[in-house]
């Protein structure tokens, strides 16, 4: 099994040899290689069972070392650089001759962030190199936010997992992408609130198409990670629809935001905030998503939260969990 640390210098030395080590973000929990080394870079995918159509994000300690990774970081990047980073926003740039194509999935351009988990951060500046780092989960599962979460999916993979606690965030980083002219487009949203993107930038373009309204799953390269049609899912089935009508039948888990009608009819029943915080939603969707995945349910229900804020972020996510291939969202 892994051992879990919290000594960073420990961690870092195995980064160097070339080893994988999972890792504490305020998002989730990044299974972390060396981005510059594709045998490093292949074991990630290995490790997590992940298509290599599927880019990973780059992580790097300053705005210095980001730079060192693409062609091209223009004011646009620097501005929200200025504004977010340390922090949750992934920005997708033209990317560097250095960087291996595993890491970007043949495509031109890299995806890069800063966290701003001080042990994160330490951990980067010691290892002095960019490491990729995907949620560490099996590929399309929950993703984890503690040391635990990823004990229990990777932990017969992996040997270290550097402990810093549950995750502040709870949700991966939202993703941009800067390679086009004019406004950037949001490719994925998460911690960082696309009101408070566009604050700052303006208007933001979303796809024409998102992954969700497609019919087939495509293996051609993606943009960004995280948004294939299914994704961030459990064992346990999971079904969105309006939790004020009552079940009718099943040992069913609900999900719910502030409250949920009709408790008594649920086998269990999580609520993520009773006092509406979407923030603390956000930071507890995971951890509440595995605990009923736990319980040996016959499915979970959810309801759609706010689609403000970072219930933007929540909505994409169940909404993913809950996709099959032929079966549509309720």
């Amino acid at each position: 099994m892994a051992r879990v640390i919290t000594d960073v210098s420990t961690a870092a030395a195995a980064l160097q040899r070339g080893e994988l080590v999972a890792f504490a973000t305020e998002t989730v929990y990044g299974l972390g290689g060396v981005a510059l080394w594709p045998e490093t870079v292949a074991q990630i995918f290995e490790v997590k069972g992940r298509p290599t159509f599927d880019p990973l994000i780059v992580h790097v300690p300053d705005l210095e070392a980001a730079r060192k990774l693409v062609t091209d970081f223009p004011p646009l990047a620097a501005r929200l650089a200025r504004e977010f980073w340390p922090g949750p926003l992934t920005l997708v740039l033209p990317k560097a001759e250095q960087i291996p194509d595993l890491v970007t999935s043949g495509l031109p351009s890299i995806a890069v962030r800063i966290p701003s988990h001080p042990l994160a951060l330490r951990l980067l500046r010691e290892v002095g190199l960019p490491i990729a780092a995907p949620s560490a989960n099996l590929f399309g599962r929950v993703s984890p936010t503690t040391a635990a979460h990823v004990q229990g999916q990777l932990g017969d993979r992996i040997e270290w997992i550097l402990d810093g606690g549950p995750c502040e965030v709870g949700v991966e980083s939202t993703v941009l992408n800067i390679t086009e002219t004019g406004p950037p487009t949001l490719l994925r949203p998460g911690g960082v609130p696309l009101e408070a993107i566009e604050a700052i930038v303006g208007p933001v373009r979303r796809p024409a198409v998102t992954p969700l309204e497609e019919t087939q799953t495509s293996i051609a390269p993606q943009l960004a990670p995280g948004c294939l049609p299914q994704h961030y899912a459990p064992l346990t089935p999971i079904s969105v629809l309006d939790l004020s009508v009552a079940p009718l039948r099943g040992r069913l888990g609900a999900l719910a935001f502030q409250h949920c009608p009709h408790a008594e009819r649920y086998f269990s029943v999580e609520i993520l905030s009773p006092h509406g915080n979407l923030a603390q939603a956000a930071a507890e969707l995971f951890a509440a998503i595995r605990r009923l995945d736990a319980k040996g349910l016959d499915g979970i229900v959810t309801e759609l939260f706010p689609e403000q804020g970072l219930g933007r972020a929540i909505n994409d996510r169940l909404r993913r969990a809950a996709h099959r291939e032929s079966t549509p969202i309720d």
